[in-house]
């Protein structure tokens, strides 16, 4: 006779899940801090490093992700994560001054939009871009 399979001892496989960093993506605040000229160029031409995807070479500033050749970034561009994570970078992230504004000090702000565009994929896009 066969009996019913009971499920009165729970594992930890659902917090091993839950709390696990090996996959983590920086934040969005990260990623905003990133977005700076200055932060945005060393990212974007970076030097060679053996370790990383593609050799460090095709980067996606949005999504913080490192792609093995142009096509493989440029089909990211098309997909619904990057275009999730471009949407969610227009508005500018939480900051220590709303978190103050949310705990009664100060008045309410509502955050503000941004237009954020897909970086420029090709050597020859950045410098049409710099002569304008």
């Amino acid at each position: 006779m066969t009996y019913k399979r009971k499920k009165y001892h729970l594992g930890d496989k659902h917090l091993k899940k839950k709390w696990r960093t090996r996959r983590r993506k920086k934040d969005l605040d990260e990623i905003d801090v990133d977005l700076e000229e200055e932060n945005a160029d060393k990212l974007l031409n970076q030097e060679v490093d053996f370790d990383k995807p593609g050799n460090a070479q095709f980067y996606c500033l949005h999504c913080a992700r490192y792609f093995i050749d142009d096509q493989a970034m440029k089909e990211h561009f098309r997909t619904k994560v990057h275009k999730r994570r471009m949407k969610a970078l227009e508005l500018e992230p939480y900051s220590i001054e709303e978190s103050e504004r949310a705990a009664g000090k100060g008045s309410y702000v509502p955050p503000k939009k941004r237009k954020i565009e897909t970086q420029p994929t090709d050597k020859q896009d950045l410098r049409m871009e710099t002569k304008d």
